[in-house]
Formats: C-alpha cells, sequence, structure tokens
C-alpha cells in the first residue's frame, strides 16, 4: 500500500511538473507575439515621424536590433522548450505504464491477502476444535482425579475408624484407673476440708475482732472530723440571731454597702463600731470555748463582689477591701490582749463566690465581707472522713 501511494504521488508530480512547462511556453509565445506586434507599431509609428525624429533614428535602429536579437532568442527558446514539452509527453507514457504495472501488482496482493485471510479463518477453526477436545479431555481427567480421592479418603475414613476403636478401648481402661485413684484422693481431700473449715472459724473471729477495733477508731476520727460542726452549732446557740452566721461554713457576713462606698475601698467612720462589735463578738465565742480553741488555727478576712466589671478589677478592689478591715481590727485593743494578730489572714476574692438564689445572682448579698475561721489540719479531716465514708 505505502509502495502505490508512493508511485501515485510521483506522477502527480511529473503531471503538475509537465503542465507548467507547457504554461511557460504558452507565456513564451505571448511574449514573442507582443514583442512582434510591438515592433512593427515602433516601426510605423517611426515611419511617420521620421521628419521629426531623425536625431533619435540612430538610437531606434540599435534599439530594434536587440529587440530582433531578443526575439531570435525567445523564438530559440520557444524551440528549446516545445523539446522539452516533447520529453515530458514521452515521461508521461512511461508513468502511465508504470501506474498500470502497479495498478496489477495491488491486485494480486489482494488476491493473496483474500487467500491469506481464508487459511487463518480455517486455522482458527481447527484450534477452536483443538481448544474443545482439550476441555473434554481435562474434564475426564478430573473426573478420574476426583474419583481416586474419594477411594483415598474412604480408605483414610476406615484406617482411622479402626485407630480410634482402639483409642477408645485403652481410653476405657485408662479412666477405670483414674476413677479408683480419684476415689481415693476424694477421701483424703475430705480430711482436708475439715480442717480448713476449722482454721477458717479461727480466722472469722479475729476478722470480726479487727472490725469492732476499726469501727471504734472509725468514731473517733469523725468525732475529730466533726469539729467543725460543733464549731458552727455553738457560735449559733451563743450569737443568736444577733449576727448573720452561715449555716455550712460558720462565717460572719456584713454587707459591703454597710462598710464601704460604692466602687471604694476606704472603711466608712460609721460602720466602724458595728464591724468592731460583730467581730468582737465572733472572735470571742472562738477564742472563749476550750473545745474549739485548741484546734483554732486561722482568722479569715475575706472580700466578695458581684460579676459587674473584669475580674482583675474586682479582685484588686476584693483584696484592698478585705486589707482595709485587716487594718482597722489590728488597732483594736482586743486583738492585743487576746493575742490573735498572727492568726489574721486577708485575702480577695472577686466574684469567684457570687450568691445565688434560684439560679440568679444577688449582686447585693455577693458584696460582702466575710470573717471565717479556719481549724488545724481541716483539709487532712475532710479528707480522712471522705475516705471513710466511701463506699
Amino acid at each position: 500500500m505505502f509502495k502505490s501511494n508512493a508511485s501515485k504521488n510521483e506522477t502527480n508530480f511529473w503531471i503538475s511538473y509537465a503542465d507548467l512547462m507547457a504554461g511557460l511556453l504558452f507565456v513564451f509565445i505571448l511574449l514573442i507575439g507582443a514583442i512582434l506586434v510591438k515592433s512593427t507599431i515602433i516601426k510605423n509609428s517611426l515611419n511617420q515621424k521620421e521628419s521629426v525624429l531623425n536625431e533619435q533614428n540612430e538610437t531606434l535602429n540599435e534599439q530594434s536590433q536587440t529587440l530582433v536579437e531578443q526575439s531570435k532568442h525567445l523564438i530559440s527558446m520557444s524551440q528549446e522548450l516545445l523539446m522539452k514539452e516533447d520529453e515530458i509527453n514521452k515521461l508521461r507514457n512511461l508513468l502511465a505504464q508504470r501506474q498500470e504495472a502497479l495498478d496489477s501488482s495491488n491486485k494480486n496482493l489482494t488476491i493473496t491477502q483474500n487467500s491469506l485471510k481464508l487459511k487463518s479463518n480455517e486455522i482458527e477453526k481447527l484450534n477452536q476444535l483443538l481448544l474443545a477436545q482439550n476441555t473434554k479431555i481435562d474434564d475426564y481427567s478430573s473426573h478420574i482425579v476426583l474419583l481416586q480421592n474419594i477411594l483415598n479418603e474412604q480408605n483414610s475414613t476406615l484406617s482411622s475408624s479402626q485407630k480410634e476403636l482402639k483409642d477408645y478401648k485403652d481410653r476405657v481402661i485408662v479412666l477405670s484407673n483414674k476413677l479408683s485413684k480419684k476415689d481415693e484422693k476424694l477421701k483424703l481431700t475430705d480430711e482436708k476440708l475439715l480442717k480448713l473449715l476449722q482454721a477458717l472459724d479461727n480466722k472469722q473471729t479475729k476478722y470480726d475482732e479487727l472490725l469492732t477495733k476499726l469501727q471504734a477508731q472509725k468514731a473517733k476520727i469523725k468525732s475529730l472530723t466533726g469539729i467543725k460542726l460543733k464549731v458552727i452549732s455553738e457560735l449559733k446557740a451563743s450569737l443568736g440571731s444577733k449576727i448573720n452566721i452561715d449555716k455550712k461554713s460558720g462565717s460572719l457576713r456584713l454587707a459591703s454597702n454597710i462598710l464601704f462606698d460604692k466602687g471604694s475601698a476606704v472603711l466608712k467612720e460609721g460602720a466602724k463600731a458595728q464591724l468592731k462589735a460583730n467581730f468582737i463578738d465572733y472572735v470571742s465565742t472562738l477564742i472563749n470555748n476550750k473545745n474549739i480553741a485548741e484546734h483554732l488555727d486561722k482568722i479569715i478576712i475575706e472580700g466578695h463582689t458581684d460579676s459587674d466589671g473584669s475580674y482583675l478589677y474586682n479582685l484588686k478592689l476584693s483584696q484592698q477591701r478585705a486589707f482595709a478591715v485587716m487594718n482597722y481590727l489590728l488597732t483594736l485593743d482586743y486583738i492585743k490582749k487576746n493575742n490573735i494578730k498572727e492568726k489574721l489572714v486577708a485575702s480577695g476574692r472577686s466574684y469567684l463566690d457570687v450568691i445565688q438564689y434560684n439560679g440568679k445572682e444577688d449582686k447585693d448579698a455577693s458584696r460582702r465581707i466575710e470573717i471565717k475561721f479556719k481549724l488545724k489540719n481541716q483539709d487532712a479531716m475532710y479528707e480522712i472522713e471522705r475516705i471513710l465514708d466511701a463506699d
């Protein structure tokens, strides 16, 4: 196919080349005719203008001579072109002959290709027949293998069943021997169980004794950890309704609006007398009771605010108010006489412990000063009580 395409391209090239040369020959002939016509026109015009153009006759003659020479040259060239056109025609004939030969060869090739296709189809059919026969042979061989495997399995099952029967017989003999031995061991274990039961009874009595001791110690520890509850009940009993005491912590609560102006940490002069009286009543109850005084560790003055404003602003304000109350209390003779200066501690809590009623903040109640007590080893006693009460 590639050869035929190449030959076609080659013939087309020569045909176009011949057409081009013929066109050039026609152009040259037209030029020659045009030159001849022009020369005759010039000669006629020269004859008419001989009187006026005598001076230019020589030059025109020379030009006419050159034109004649050029025309002769063009005629020779046209003759050469005619010769070349003959050669082109001959080449066209040769190309046509070659084209006919190529066409005949293409026809032969198509015939051979068709014959090859027929042969390939026959070969494919034969291959399919062979594959079908091979699959049948494989099926027969697989069936034979399956039958052999079944026979082998049956033989193996028969041999295994015979071995299992022998094993069962041997196991029955062994089990009968073991049963006889176990009967002997059971007798020995009964004796050991009796001894163990006796030992357990002894241990149970010891365990009961330990439990009674532990319960007694637990009661003692709970009595120690319940000191704070006793202190709170003592405060309520002695102070009554004179002072606002918190039921859970036992702290003395004083409203900030009584002690300070809004946003101020300067203690009001009119509030000092009430602060002094409440503080002395509260602390004297703690100090004068021997059962409380020996466990008293610190007297804490805490400043609290509501949630309005930033945390740092409220922290600074609460600290300043707590220090203002502490500085005033340190000026009292009661502190010096009872030597409780070292027990006083002041701190600010900002709005960390606001007071809420029904899930809403009570801002008036949250702005307060609290005076509370801390017992010795209070945190340790709470932890011991939590462990003892755990399940």
